[in-house]
């Protein structure tokens, strides 16, 4: 789903949102200090499998998904990172790294961490890795409709 299309879905669901435009970053942590936004506020999508079927993981920029953790809350028998080559193909018209974290709108399960879901607000890479789009995080959950659940490990360096 290119930038565009997620606006016109966002602008047909009446969302307000703001894009942000930044100079090309591909880390969550550099996509942040680029777009001046705080680490906790900067969504990023984790591409997951869960006993094999593709699902996303949204948190923080600044956390990283316990999948061991993530595992056990879905009593699913196996959690792990999927590979670039067996998910690119799912998100045609964006850059690899830069899909938006709906999940519904690519037929697949969207886990949010329970940290992101505090913030009023959150901002997520739109398709490419020079924009973002900030809006209500309960308008994301609206949309979304995520399972919000204890799936990351704080910053780097904590627990």
């Amino acid at each position: 789903m290119p930038v565009q299309q997620l606006k016109q879905f966002l602008d047909q669901e009446r969302i307000k949102y703001v894009t942000i435009y930044h100079s090309p970053a591909f880390t969550a942590q550099e996509i942040a200090a680029s777009a001046h936004i705080p680490g906790k506020e900067l969504a990023k999508t984790v591409m997951i499998k869960v006993d094999g079927q593709m699902a996303m993981a949204v948190l923080p920029a600044s956390y990283r998904v316990d999948l061991d953790r993530l595992a056990h809350l879905l009593n699913a028998e196996r959690v792990e990172l999927a590979c670039e080559k067996e998910f690119k193909d799912r998100f045609p018209s964006c850059e690899v790294g830069a899909m938006p974290p709906f999940g519904n709108l690519y037929g697949m399960k969207t886990y949010v961490a329970d940290t992101l879901a505090e913030d009023e607000e959150i901002a997520f890479n739109a398709g490419s890795h020079t924009e973002l789009v900030r809006l209500a995080y309960a308008d994301f959950d609206r949309l979304v409709q995520p399972q919000v659940m204890p799936l990351s490990r704080g910053p780097r360096g904590s627990v």
